[in-house]
């Protein structure tokens, strides 16, 4: 088993900085890729950026490319969602997942199906 744990969410002004961490703990060599979703109030979980554990492949959503950058630091076993330019459009509960499938490390995986294990996730909000 794999545990995930997202800290870094809060209150910020529009055009503000926010920097996402997720620590993984257990079995953490089952892990190709982590990714990181959203959830706005009332609508439906959706793919944010993701980022290959082996080879350090990144893949963005377009509604946040160029403002997000996600990366990894292997030695800590944990995972980075920097969010600059923070827009109230952004605001969600962000969760990090880990995906068990290898292909996800070589071609990017982009869907909830595809990713086994889920933090609880942390809220970030953005006013205007």
């Amino acid at each position: 088993q794999v545990q995930l744990a997202e800290s870094g969410g809060g209150l910020v002004q529009a055009g503000d900085s926010l920097r996402l961490s997720c620590l993984a703990s257990g079995r953490t060599r089952s892990i190709y890729a982590m990714g990181w979703f959203r959830q706005a109030p009332g609508k439906e979980r959706k793919f944010v950026a993701s980022i290959s554990w082996t080879s350090g492949d990144t893949y963005y959503s377009n509604s946040v490319k160029g403002r997000f950058t996600v990366s990894r630091d292997n030695a800590k076993n944990t995972t980075y969602l920097q969010m600059n330019n923070l827009q109230p459009d952004d605001t969600a509960v962000y969760y990090c997942a880990g995906s068990q499938a290898y292909y996800c490390s070589t071609n990017g995986c982009f869907v909830e199906y595809e990713y086994y294990y889920w933090g609880q996730g942390t809220q970030v909000t953005v006013h205007s």
